[in-house]
């Protein structure tokens, strides 16, 4: 059967669209966003939905890559939660200060502290390190996320003038980093009996999350619950911080298949008098972008492979990693532009720590230059997910990554462990 002048057009066209196609995968020419790039799950609720499909199969390229474990499940509402107090008109006050790393802790303490009293909980307002660097708790994080995933634990609200004196003095309580019934008995329940309201005021001293077994049971599930459920960047800052992985895995994608490096270090923390070395047990506090390069060379990382700083700004002390790594990136170089002046530039807020906190979670790799909160806290979430190539720089002489690994993944040490169970 003879076929018409459209027909045969079409076999033509359709015939160069598969030449072009071909070429276009030889010379590498096809987006590396549109092919299917390894990119972890989320880190909040979405996380918990995980399988074996989940699992991120590594090839061997140009550096010691660790395949993920796999994401774990919430396993917290089995412990013990007792029944409390039925719900007064009194409130619950606090701020969200210091940094993601410890904003968990500090909304744990406050849970536990609403739901032993039978309190209401008012929404926090988050805090910088200055006076003027204040925002509302639904400029950073999902509001929404927040109050549903305490639904039925606490009542949250976000204004407390209908039921009180607004001129009524707040007293203040400051709280230890590990709050107990006896504490809350003694020192928050007469002042809430009398006044109706009180500020909690946390105390940020370093803590590690070493085993739920250091936590008492009646508390452990809402610290818990915080770490792993509760907290969830607003949408913004969220596509913000996916955007600049989705750069950071371009940048590596013919390195290193996607994957990159991502270290915490900061300038204006290495040089603090508490950063120090420790002889006793062949251990840094912290390093330097020397000390870095040099050991992610010597552990097998190749030349070419993308690294992260969470530093802030380029600094020329940061110049010896760069000259063993020349791929090596602050948010600066890879935040779009139209985006800098909101959330580096104007200097209001501390956008950045949210940004690399949030960022840290999702790297193959994740190296901590100091032992601190945000090295803790962001172990927590990379354990949740699966992504367990967490690495301690040390002066040991091994050449191996895996003598490196964080003493949490080894000893699975974590509070992670006590909250999370395999799929």
């Amino acid at each position: 059967m003879a076929m018409d002048l459209r027909q045969v057009v079409a076999a033509i066209l359709t015939m160069s669209m598969f030449v072009m196609l071909g070429n276009m995968i030889k010379k590498d020419h096809i987006d590396p966003f549109l092919v299917n790039v390894p990119v972890p799950l989320s880190i909040h609720h979405d996380m918990f939905k995980g399988s074996r499909n989940s699992l991120v199969q590594l090839f061997s390229s140009n550096g010691p890559w660790k395949k993920y474990d796999e994401a774990m499940t919430p396993c917290w509402r089995k412990l013990p939660i007792n029944n409390e107090r039925k719900p007064t008109k009194s409130y619950i006050f606090f701020s969200l200060s210091n940094g993601p790393e410890y904003h968990a802790s500090q909304i744990a303490s406050a849970i536990m502290i609403a739901k032993h009293l039978g309190a209401a909980l008012v929404l926090p307002d988050i805090k910088g390190v200055k006076v003027s660097q204040k925002r509302m708790f639904g400029e950073i994080y999902d509001q929404k996320k927040f109050v549903t995933s305490l639904d039925g634990i606490v009542q949250v609200v976000k204004d407390h003038h209908t039921d009180l004196k607004v001129r009524e003095k707040v007293m203040v309580v400051s709280i230890p980093k590990r709050v107990t019934r006896e504490f809350i008995g003694a020192n928050i329940e007469p002042i809430l009996r009398k006044r109706k309201q009180v500020r909690l005021a946390s105390q940020n001293s370093s803590l590690t999350m070493t085993g739920g077994k250091e936590i008492d049971d009646y508390l452990n599930p809402y610290g818990c619950l915080t770490m792993f459920e509760s907290l969830q960047l607003q949408r913004e800052i969220q596509e913000l911080v996916d955007s600049m992985v989705r750069a950071l895995r371009f940048l590596s994608w013919k390195s290193s298949s996607g994957r990159f490096i991502a270290v915490d270090l900061k300038v204006d923390e290495f040089i603090k008098p508490s950063c120090q070395k420790n002889d006793t047990i062949s251990t840094q506090y912290c390093y330097g972008a020397k000390e870095i390069g040099q050991f992610l060379k010597k552990i097998g990382f190749g030349r070419d492979t993308t690294v992260y700083l969470t530093q802030t700004g380029w600094h020329e002390s940061l110049q010896p990693l760069r000259e063993h790594f020349p791929n090596t990136f602050t948010k600066d170089a890879i935040m779009p532009i139209d985006l800098k002046a909101r959330y580096l530039d104007s200097g209001n807020f501390e956008y950045e720590k949210f940004i690399d906190f949030y960022l840290c979670l999702q790297s193959d790799v994740f190296v901590a230059s100091s032992v601190n909160m945000f090295y803790t806290n962001v172990a927590g979430m990379r354990i949740a997910s699966g992504k367990t190539q967490i690495l301690i720089p040390t002066r040991k002489s091994s050449t191996s990554a895996m003598d490196y690994l964080s003493p949490y993944i080894l000893n699975r040490s974590h509070l992670a462990y006590s909250c999370l169970c395999k799929i």
